[in-house]
């Protein structure tokens, strides 16, 4: 039953350290999370028989058509919108289906990728030069002290060089996060940046795993990708991606990563207890006690953050939408005010 008590500890401890967001976005940023972690058993179910590169590319073949033809491009430089597509998109999924396909179990996946919270304090203070506070450093330091428990509590059972594959994924999901946060623009969409930062993947994983898997394979994936392959790649990429990656890129347009960032953490309970009621994965005390420690570590990095940021006042999305704006639910219109945007040149 760790998964439950997981779930309800989740949102007891996490919920009063968010501050900055109203309830409406607060909520859509934790159905955001609730997607994502039912996301990773997604993954799971429909890989089976299908080379992992090659199911990336094939859910982002199915975010960016037709929706490339109908959504307007970002306001956003070409090399901005592609950093996004390569760090937010291919080089995360890229590594994390890797990761999952030697051996990462699906909810351990989603506890271990939570180190992009990490990540991106830790990539914003280098670029964006800000200095972490000592309450951030010592949060990272026990965070990392969980991932090392989580490791060791595997037993073994899980490949090093799956675990190390997944935190890369983390790595690069933290970049994302900050080359998205420096593309918002008043006139764009997450919907859109989302699309057309996802022109960057389909083709290049496609010629990797025809490279590492070789043609044979490839053909013989596509050739009987069944009814389980499909619904994985449109629930990955009509829900997990185009409808969640929308909401969050634009809340990171609008309100500072520390306070939406934290939201993320919602999605490991939620994907063990699937993982735990749809594929009967458990987890272990040192597994349960790594996790914790992670959280932890992540909680006292963005609160010692969010302590010390002033709330934005937030920007209605049709107050501030251009006329390039699709029409639309305005929750899938999120925009950056213009004191948040930074030009392309400032990159």
């Amino acid at each position: 039953m760790i998964p439950c008590r997981s779930i309800r500890w989740c949102f007891t401890v996490i919920a009063p350290t968010l501050v900055g967001m109203d309830l409406r976005h607060s909520l859509l940023a934790t159905l955001v999370a609730v997607l994502w972690g039912f996301n990773f058993v997604v993954i799971e179910w429909g890989m089976h028989g299908v080379p992992p590169l090659l199911f990336v590319s094939l859910r982002f073949a199915a975010v960016v058509v037709p929706a490339v033809f109908v959504v307007p491009r970002p306001a956003a430089s070409w090399h901005t919108v592609a950093a996004v597509g390569t760090f937010m998109s291919l080089g995360q999924f890229g590594l994390l289906y890797t990761s999952m396909h030697l051996g990462m179990p699906p909810g351990l996946a989603a506890l271990v990728l939570q180190a992009q919270v990490l990540f991106t304090v830790l990539i914003a203070a280098i670029w964006l030069r800000e200095r972490p506070a000592p309450r951030q450093l010592a949060g990272i330091v026990l965070a990392s002290v969980g991932l090392v428990v989580v490791g060791v509590g595997r037993g073994g059972h899980v490949p090093l060089v799956a675990l190390l594959l997944c935190v890369g994924g983390a790595f690069s999901w933290g970049i994302g996060n900050v080359v998205a946060r420096r593309a918002a623009a008043p006139s764009s969409s997450g919907l859109s940046l989302v699309v057309w930062s996802s022109l960057v993947v389909p083709l290049p994983l496609f010629l990797l795993s025809l490279a590492l898997d070789g043609p044979t394979a490839v053909g013989r994936a596509l050739a009987s990708l069944g009814a389980e392959a499909l619904l994985s790649t449109l629930y990955t990429a009509g829900i997990a991606s185009l409808v969640g990656y929308s909401i969050f890129n634009g809340l990171l347009a609008r309100y500072p990563a520390s306070s939406v960032v934290p939201f993320v953490l919602i999605a490991p309970p939620v994907a063990m207890a699937s993982a735990w009621l749809l594929l009967g994965e458990t987890v272990n005390v040192a597994e349960a006690a790594g996790g914790v420690i992670v959280i932890l570590g992540v909680l006292v990095t963005v609160r010692a953050r969010a302590a010390g940021s002033p709330r934005p006042a937030p920007l209605r999305a049709r107050d501030a939408a251009g006329p390039g704006m699709l029409p639309g639910p305005a929750d899938l219109q999120l925009v950056g005010s213009p004191r948040q945007s930074v030009s392309a040149d400032g990159m």
